[in-house]
């Protein structure tokens, strides 16, 4: 499938007249109306969801979901997979797919949570239309969404007809190494696919969806310095020290990068001194020395946030650049940990969020805008970059503070989005003609 394509079809519905229910088929109108007859349904699904605990690290929790969904996937015809993690240090992922026919649809969600089982946040409270409860918006509402729009395309004929391929991973929230082995089964997907749609919440705004997301890649400066008394500081013999040293590097990336769009390289800890312990896997440790004493070693970690590959490797190759350029008597290496890559902003992108946004109206909703992706972090979608022609994340329910034990959802928008997602799945495999 072609991305001139696709664009094509996304791009004659469109044009369509903007008013709602006006140009929605008969099938469409089946479809919404099927999920507002499992509404109650879904809320129940998302309570029994939320209710196991399945933090990053609760391995036996991440599989209990993950069962918990498969058995779904399986009712509705899918072939089923679970990848054991036990390569990248995680529970693993699951996998469902069936065959049909048009282009094939990748869908993207998550079982984990940052809940584990020492978190006093563990249980699904409702109050009227707004539920609490870990993970509820981030993401198993998301997750729910997923379920409740193939099962709406199951009951009105439609899903026989489509290739579709599910993507849960199992560490979102705290992802396994290798990375590379951590989302093979997601990047292989990608590679058979030709439209990832993933559901994320987002910015938590259904009147929003994400076209674009920056990557996230770690990197850490070790610096070294003479050890000396501190008279002697500056004298050809000694130089500058660690900390000097450490301190031009920093200025010299700000300098040198900042103000560049949607670029952003945080330091988010240093150690300094004569001796330096620092812990990579707690992201801390200690630091001794002396004020009369020139500082012997320095280590800064942080991470690197781009919009586009371009846009990295340009980065990374102006921050090696400064720490080659050594003051007096010093060395330094930066090393960079590859993380999620960029999700850039691209017209096949663009052309799947217009036919999304027309779906929208169409069915009485209204417009969906493109988050700023200042405000989308790093998220699985990423890793289809490149892969798939056209991608689209954000299609999570409502709520607000993911990630925090505040984190809710606003129940209404659970059928929103499924009726949103299960129209524009149809659509987008609705043949010519048909």
């Amino acid at each position: 499938m072609k991305l001139r394509m696709l664009i094509a079809l996304c791009a004659s519905i469109a044009t369509a007249t903007p008013v709602a229910g006006q140009t929605l088929s008969a099938v469409e109108r089946s479809i919404a109306s099927a999920v507002d007859a499992r509404a109650d349904e879904a809320i129940a699904f998302l309570e029994r969801a939320v209710n196991i605990n399945s933090g990053s690290m609760n391995f036996d929790g991440v599989r209990e979901v993950g069962a918990l969904f498969r058995a779904e996937f399986d009712a509705l015809g899918f072939e089923t997979e679970w990848i054991d993690g036990a390569p990248f240090e995680r529970s693993g992922h699951l996998v469902a797919r069936r065959d049909g026919g048009g282009p094939r649809l990748l869908l993207i969600g998550h079982l984990d949570t940052v809940f584990e089982p020492s978190s006093p946040f563990q249980s699904f409270v409702r109050d009227g239309d707004r539920a609490g409860g870990p993970g509820v918006v981030d993401m198993k509402g998301g997750d729910v969404i997923i379920i409740h729009a193939l099962k709406a395309l199951a009951e009105t004929g439609q899903l026989d007809r489509m290739s579709i391929t599910v993507v849960m991973t199992g560490d979102e929230e705290r992802s396994g190494r290798p990375l590379s082995l951590a989302r093979a089964a997601l990047i292989t997907a990608a590679e058979e696919s030709d439209i990832a749609i993933a559901f994320e919440n987002g910015d938590s705004n259904p009147a929003t969806a994400v076209v674009a997301r920056r990557g996230s890649t770690g990197w850490r400066l070790d610096v070294t310095g003479s050890p000396a008394h501190s008279s002697q500081l500056f004298q050809p013999e000694v130089g500058a020290g660690a900390i000097y040293e450490a301190s031009r590097i920093l200025r010299e990336f700000y300098v040198r990068l900042a103000g560049q769009p949607l670029l952003t390289f945080n330091p988010g800890v240093m150690l300094a001194g004569t001796d330096v312990d620092y812990d990579a896997f707690t992201a801390g440790g200690s630091a001794f020395g002396k004020s009369n004493v020139v500082a012997g070693n320095a280590v800064v970690t942080g991470d690197l946030r781009t919009i586009t590959l371009d846009q990295l490797a340009e980065a990374r190759a102006t921050m090696s650049l400064v720490v080659g350029e050594n003051l007096p008597n010093t060395s330094a290496t930066i090393t960079f940990d590859d993380g999620y890559p960029p999700l850039a902003p691209t017209d096949g992108n663009h052309a799947l969020l217009a036919h999304f946004d027309q779906v929208s109206r169409d069915l009485g909703f209204g417009p969906v805008a493109a988050v700023d992706p200042r405000n989308a972090g790093a998220a699985d979608v990423s890793f289809t970059a490149g892969l798939v022609e056209m991608a689209l994340d954000g299609l999570g329910p409502g709520g607000g503070n993911d990630h925090t034990v505040d984190e809710w959802i606003d129940l209404p928008t659970l059928a929103v989005q499924t009726k949103r997602a299960a129209v524009l799945m149809h659509r987008l495999t609705l043949r010519p003609g048909a």
